[in-house]
């Protein structure tokens, strides 16, 4: 039985796990204390002093957020002389902030213009005089830095460290403090691998997404173009926390109805791409088994993940799978195959996606991701960037009927569904290879080892007369450990999943922001990820080659998996590149 610790808490008596902080035992108590740079996990400092507190004995007042309970504590949340110290912490942050919250995308989102109304802070003047200098950072494809609106509360420094990629933090001292990159060079010139957590760990509207939004309308509006938009696996398990649904709920139906109304031509769905994805990538495997190819093979769906992996470890580049990600084989096809089949110059065509993923704005970018003489995908919009469109078109989300996606590529597999979530790409890919190598249909194809949101995950399971090892990885200082492995010849594995993000796509850079006080005592990455297993079990298909889709655009197009027509239109290559 765990350890209790008895303490008052306003008076109130209350027993709660020993080692807990005074910010845990009040979630306890049924009391949110504020908070501002503190996550869990990630980045627990104490440095904004929003969350204060009384205990008595101390001489001043704490921070909740890292002051452990003992026995026999007595903590007050809520008195005049916390109240007066958090207004204060507030007012001498606007001091120096930029307060043109009307203009601002995080505006109704932004932890610090919340807790400045919930403590009615009216005067942003008391402290006013010199502001720090400041600039903004719009040189990569991903992302918008403006230092006006930071606070310094180092959620973002703490995020990129924990992706162990680390090219951004404080620099110089006291009042000239600001977050940059090392020397003040752009982000665009550091290794940054465009992953988006500095993002979603930001309380404010310092980090936002390099917004998209007039182009898709333009494209739209332009009666020249075909726009067709495809959707990626895990905005359907997040899209509705942007219109106030509980995390997880699963709005397939109301997200393509909402596409619909927004006047795309098509609306297709990338698990097509998901599917086919898996069957190219599983023929790759086998082909490397058998023939004596670089092995592990390494996913390749995560372009955060390959580009770390052409800065960090690009002696592995030939382990990478060479497989485009869903996104690109999705707007490949529809270039060529769906483009042939009605007629459709692929240079009218303007394919848009809908992605969890900032760094889908770099991949659209890279070289040899043209199937068609063209880019296979034309414009990436995170999962907010597509509540923003909703919302300006006066579409009633909450409302809106169910819908189906358009055909033919609206067809796709629960094996698809999956790939949202840590360890989905390889059950996926094990279904159909474990069937092709043992020559039969199997019952038993859900692989429970590799679910789940560990950071690492191994399994080894006995298929076609053979133990393949396997290991299933997220985030990417646990990828830079088990790439050290694979580096030193150690390990042992036959394939390897990895996603840039923790826990996945549900988790990416462009999925909607939760504020702090969800994200230390909710477990999105579970929650998300759950809404995806529940359509893979409920799907009449759950496995990739059995996609009566998949089958027709072989016979018609491609020929078979691993053709030189299909390793023309759906793999890539890769490059590598220097850190500095």
């Amino acid at each position: 039985m765990e350890n209790m610790v008895n303490i008052k808490m306003n008076g109130m008596p209350l027993s709660v796990p020993n080692g807990s902080t005074i910010l845990e035992a009040a979630r306890y108590a049924g009391i949110d204390i504020p908070t501002l740079c503190y996550l869990k996990g990630i980045n627990e400092i104490g440095a904004c002093r929003m969350c204060v507190v009384e205990v008595k004995g101390a001489r001043s007042l704490v921070a909740a957020c890292v002051y452990p309970v003992n026995e026999g504590m007595e903590v007050m949340t809520n008195t005049p002389k916390i109240q007066q110290s958090r207004k204060m912490t507030l007012e001498m942050l606007l001091s120096v902030h930029n307060q043109d919250c009307l203009a601002c995308k995080r505006s109704g989102s932004c932890e610090f213009q919340a807790l400045c109304t919930e403590m009615g802070v009216e005067q942003t003047d008391r402290f006013a005089g010199s502001k720090p200098d400041s600039s903004k950072d719009e040189s990569t494809m991903h992302l918008v830095r403006d230092n006006s609106k930071c606070i310094l509360c180092r959620r973002c420094v703490a995020a990129c460290a924990d992706q162990h990629v680390a090219v951004i933090g404080p620099n110089n001292r006291g009042f000239d403090t600001h977050i940059s990159s090392p020397f003040e060079r752009s982000l665009n010139d550091v290794p940054c691998v465009s992953c988006g957590q500095c993002i979603v760990s930001c309380p404010t509207g310092a980090l936002t997404e390099r917004d998209q939004c007039d182009e898709v309308l333009a494209a739209i509006n332009d009666p020249e173009k075909f726009v067709v938009v495809q959707t990626a696996p895990a905005i359907r398990a997040t899209l509705g926390e942007c219109f106030d649904m509980p995390v997880g709920t699963n709005v397939k139906g109301k997200m393509v109805a909402a596409l619909r109304r927004l006047g795309f031509d098509k609306v297709f769905d990338t698990d097509f791409g998901a599917d086919l994805t898996i069957v190219e990538e599983a023929n790759e495997l086998l082909d490397r088994v058998k023939n004596g190819g670089a092995l592990p093979l390494i996913t390749s769906c995560s372009p955060g993940w390959v580009k770390f992996c052409e800065y960090y470890y690009p002696e592995l580049l030939p382990n990478v799978s060479s497989c485009k990600s869903p996104q690109q084989m999705t707007g490949a096809v529809i270039k060529t195959w769906y483009a042939q089949k009605n007629n459709i110059d692929p240079k009218n065509i303007v394919v848009v996606s809908v992605m969890p993923c900032t760094a889908k704005k770099f991949e659209i970018k890279r070289d040899d991701e043209n199937a068609a003489g063209v880019a296979d995908t034309d414009i990436s919009i995170t999962t907010r960037e597509l509540a923003r469109l909703i919302r300006l078109a006066g579409i009633n989300f909450n409302r809106l009927p169910d819908e189906d996606f358009d055909p033919a590529l609206g067809v796709s597999t629960g094996a698809a569904a999956i790939f949202g979530a840590t360890g989905g790409v390889m059950e996926a890919a094990l279904r159909t290879a474990a069937e092709t190598l043992e020559g039969k249909s199997l019952d038993s194809i859900e692989y429970t080892e590799v679910r789940g949101t560990a950071g690492i995950k191994e399994a080894v399971y006995h298929v076609g007369g053979m133990d393949v090892k396997v290991a299933a990885i997220s985030g990417l200082n646990n990828a830079n450990e088990i790439l050290s492995k694979i580096k030193n010849g150690e390990g042992g594995y036959h394939f390897v999943e990895i996603m840039c993000c923790p826990g996945g796509c549900v988790n990416g850079g462009g999925q909607p922001i939760q504020p702090a006080s969800v994200r230390n005592f909710t477990d999105l990455k579970a929650e998300r990820a759950k809404a995806l297993y529940e359509e893979d079990a409920n799907l009449p298909l759950r496995k990739s080659h059995e996609s009566p889709l998949i089958k027709m655009i072989y016979d018609e197009f491609l020929e078979k998996p691993g053709s030189h027509k299909a390793h023309e239109i759906l793999h890539t290559t890769y490059v590598a590149r220097k850190k500095y």
